[in-house]
């Protein structure tokens, strides 16, 4: 059986990753609702109820809101680093904790035919880490919510096939747009998250070129446009003469045709 990955949905209104091997069904982040993550499974063809366990990067409402509801309706186990979990953890956000399984940056972790690699990012959260999730020789990494680009961090995209990479927004238009100053400072600063120019930068000076399907995700529906994120990635792409099989944008509003690996 192929190995399947849908981004269901990536934005500031809600967040969630579908990958499926041939032992396991896998969401990265919850921030969908209940209702909202069975249709789009739906749409890509899957179960609506098809899910075994949930990996959270950070307790940001966007990313894990939807995770209590699907502790209390599914038989699923839910794997945060314990800052994580001590952020979401209050009421009336109170966790099912037999279903909860701590994890540390760093190091990797098994659920069925697949070795997960939780690594540590900067971004504006309690303990806030990306994954790069290994199967029958295929790695995918998704990277979303991060202020810049360490090397540490850049080192752990090396050797994906499948990148989900934040290109958040475009300098210019967050500048000019609506936002208050203070919300465009936490944006562009360095536990924010990750500009069009900034990813540019790293497929110029730190990207490896391996990936076969690079995905920009977590765009903002005001400071950026797709085909501007687009552009600005496929420019930098050619200047190193890398060519992937698929250059394409995520949507808050509907999943990504699915990536058969």
């Amino acid at each position: 059986m192929p190995i399947t990955v849908s981004v269901l949905g990536s934005g500031s209104r809600g967040n969630a990753t579908f990958v499926r091997t041939e032992c396991v069904r896998l969401l990265i982040d919850a921030g969908l609702s209940r209702k909202e993550l069975a249709t789009r499974l739906q749409t890509i063809g899957e179960d609506p109820d098809g899910i075994d366990a949930v990996l959270i990067t950070h307790e940001h409402t966007d990313h894990a809101g939807g995770l209590n509801i699907l502790l209390k309706e599914l038989p699923v186990d839910a794997f945060l680093t314990a800052g994580t979990l001590a952020a979401v953890q209050t009421e009336p956000f109170e966790l099912n904790r037999s279903k909860v399984i701590t994890i540390e940056p760093g190091v990797a972790f098994k659920i069925g035919d697949v070795e997960i690699l939780p690594f540590k990012v900067p971004h504006d959260a309690a303990q806030p880490v990306a994954f790069s999730i290994n199967c029958g020789g295929m790695k995918i990494t998704q990277l979303t919510d991060i202020g810049y680009m360490p090397d540490d961090v850049a080192h752990q995209l090396r050797g994906s096939h499948v990148l989900i990479l934040e290109s958040n927004h475009d300098l210019e238009m967050l500048r000019v747009g609506p936002y208050p100053w203070n919300l465009k400072q936490r944006l562009m600063g360095r536990y924010g998250h990750l500009s069009n120019t900034a990813v540019s930068r790293f497929i110029r000076e730190k990207y490896d070129g391996k990936a076969e399907h690079v995905l920009l995700a977590h765009l903002s529906s005001k400071n950026n446009h797709p085909e501007i994120a687009i552009q600005e990635a496929k420019r930098a792409l050619r200047d190193r003469g890398f060519s992937p099989a698929t250059l394409a944008v995520t949507s808050q509003d509907e999943p990504t045709v699915p990536l058969r690996l």
